[in-house]
């Protein structure tokens, strides 16, 4: 579903060069469920602004669905669901229910189509009691829920969530992570970034490791327990920095 190869991504301005991705490889098969794990700058998000299309790799490929980032982005744009951390992508002077009616549209959704979804994420989220309020005057967690919401309004086959909990209580939390299971039962594919190894652990069938630009590690998250003799994701991060490897799993 999602094939990345040999994709490096420069940054230039007129003092200097910033290589933030250094010849990644990785394939995410449809229905899978893929953690994208790393600290702050090692290029999680630049890697998933790219597979989006919303950057270019300076060298390599990105194929989602057989389509092609750079010639085909348009017939991509249609197939996937993006969410940024920090950035919501809503309108504040719109209630909930206006901005996602709003992207519905752009998406090419029918009103009662469009009816229906904001109904039925309003329910799962639990967002009835404020659908009708601008999103100006919303919380942190309020604005994520909506923001969620918009990126799986169009029913997406493929997803991306850059930090998606991150503002979230518990309860939404445990609701976003239920809604994982549910899209992996309806196979979509789903690639996230956090940096709650819990989380991954939970929700994760495998897990790419970034470093500097680099993978570190992606394969199979059982494989990887094996291996390592341990189920401790915090451990076998930081162990796999300290060791330098690159180890690529079946």
């Amino acid at each position: 579903m999602i094939e990345i190869h040999d994709v490096t991504k420069i940054f230039k301005d007129k003092k200097k060069s910033i290589t933030a991705l250094k010849q990644i490889t990785l394939t995410v098969a449809k229905g899978q469920v893929v953690g994208l794990l790393g600290e702050n700058g090692a290029g999680k998000t630049t890697l998933l602004r790219t597979i989006s299309t919303l950057l270019t790799p300076t060298e390599g490929s990105v194929t989602v669905g057989g389509y092609d980032t750079v010639r085909e982005h348009n017939e991509i744009k249609k197939r996937i669901g993006v969410l940024f951390g920090g950035e919501t992508g809503l309108y504040d002077r719109l209630t909930a229910r206006e901005n996602l009616a709003y992207f519905a549209l752009l998406y090419g959704m029918s009103k009662h189509e469009t009816k229906v979804r904001i109904d039925e994420l309003a329910r799962m989220f639990g967002m009835r009691d404020y659908l009708d309020r601008k999103v100006g005057g919303f919380s942190k967690g309020m604005r994520q829920k909506v923001a969620i919401s918009r990126a799986l309004i169009h029913d997406p086959d493929v997803i991306l969530f850059d930090e998606p909990t991150t503002g979230l209580d518990i309860t939404s939390s445990n609701v976003f992570r239920q809604l994982v299971h549910q899209l992996k039962r309806e196979n979509k594919t789903i690639v996230f970034s956090s940096h709650i190894m819990e989380e991954v652990a939970m929700l994760c069938d495998s897990v790419a490791m970034m470093h500097k630009g680099e993978m570190v590690y992606q394969g199979n998250l059982d494989a990887l327990y094996q291996e390592e003799g341990s189920k401790d994701l915090n451990y076998i991060f930081m162990s796999k920095l300290v060791k330098g490897n690159t180890t690529y799993a079946s």
